[in-house]
């Protein structure tokens, strides 16, 4: 791309996920500011003009509702976040409604927890009602469901749930918008500090030193999350502009503003991402050593016969660690049976299980399509 060249990766995306977080919302005092919210408003109502989809991750809930409640600062106490994400919720959606309406759009808001996007079930059912919102001309307004939350709210400023939903609505771009304008290669108050204009792979990351939360003080994000953010994108084909929401008009113009990280990698499966990037354990399992060489090396599903052990408590289908026989984690996957269940099944074949116990015992303990190889 030559200087001052559109960037055709943004002008060419037709389904646009754009995550804004609080500091560009709101004051410092912690109330909603109008004026940046029409701003904004009106650069998604111009994408629309333009022919695409548009879905907003928006930061804000928490913030919106310290004023209200007589705070100066965002609480450190989880219960009081979720008071505050409680009163502001519903404040910044009706101000998103307000605003979409002059340009006759309708917003939708939708809540989301980790478990919409880690279990089946749900995020399949997510991934049809933001289809459905997109198909009526709808825009999506995201965000975690804090109200409910446990440790959703330090769940990174909603950098990585706007990589995740990015990916689960199979966008074309995502933007995200700071108070910072771009990727510098250290603090951009110091003197000296270069603007990074594009990264393509992350040797390009190699000497930049980032911050964490913005001047404003209502912010849980950073310039870190950020770039764990751009990383999931990129790595499953989805492009990344970074860079402030003041310029956020430009940035979908195509104009050369802020970061673009450049994709590396292709669509993965949606599961997969799911449990790479926005999963813990619940448990683990020990593995032999053959069957740590057959999960890596081979990318072959657990079976009883391979495992040697259980750690923590958990149920079927939850996300669980494989670990070595050294106890270092080497994979994660959505288990087919209970804790409970496992002791008596490990080291057995599963021709045995079935003699023993029944067919629905002659299944994996993880198939291969659940899992991911972290080693």
């Amino acid at each position: 791309m030559g200087e001052g060249d559109l960037r055709e990766a943004v002008t060419s995306a037709r389904r646009i996920v754009v995550k804004v977080g609080s500091s560009s919302l709101t004051t410092a005092a912690g109330g909603i500011d109008p004026d940046q919210v029409s701003t904004l408003v009106d650069v998604l109502a111009a994408a629309r003009t333009r022919g695409a989809e548009v879905v907003l991750v928006s930061s804000g809930a928490i913030a919106a509702g310290l004023a209200p409640l007589g705070l100066t600062r965002r609480p450190r106490g989880l219960a009081a976040q979720q008071a505050a994400a409680s009163v502001g919720q519903g404040l910044l959606v009706h101000r998103y409604t307000e605003e979409l309406a002059r340009h006759g759009l309708t917003a939708g808001q939708v809540l989301l927890t980790l478990d919409d996007v880690t279990r089946r079930s749900h995020y399949r059912n997510a991934s049809q009602t933001f289809t459905k919102l997109l198909e009526f001309g709808v825009i999506p307004i995201v965000n975690e469901n804090d109200t409910v939350a446990t440790s959703e709210i330090r769940f990174g400023d909603n950098d990585r749930l706007a990589a995740l939903v990015a990916h689960l609505v199979h966008a074309d771009l995502l933007l995200l918008l700071s108070d910072v304008d771009g990727l510098y290669d250290g603090p951009p108050s110091r003197a000296g500090a270069r603007l990074i204009t594009d990264v393509r792979t992350s040797a390009d990351l190699a000497d930049v030193v980032v911050g964490s939360v913005g001047a404003a003080g209502v912010g849980t994000g950073g310039m870190v999350t950020k770039v764990e953010a751009a990383a999931i994108a990129t790595g499953s084909g989805i492009p990344v502009v970074l860079t402030s929401a003041d310029k956020a008009g430009s940035a979908l113009a195509g104009e050369p503003v802020g970061t673009l990280f450049h994709t590396t990698g292709k669509r993965r499966p949606t599961r997969l991402l799911w449990l790479r990037h926005a999963t813990e354990g619940k448990g683990g399992v020990v593995l032999d050593a053959g069957a740590v060489r057959a999960v890596v090396e081979r990318r072959a599903s657990l079976l009883a016969a391979g495992i040697t052990g259980v750690r923590g408590d958990f149920v079927a289908g939850d996300p669980v660690d494989l670990l070595d026989p050294d106890g270092t984690i080497v994979g994660r996957g959505l288990v087919n049976f209970d804790a409970s269940e496992i002791p008596t099944l490990q080291g057995r074949s599963s021709k045995e299980l079935k003699r023993e116990l029944g067919a629905e015992y002659e299944r994996e303990v993880i198939h291969r399509d659940d899992l991911v190889v972290l080693a």
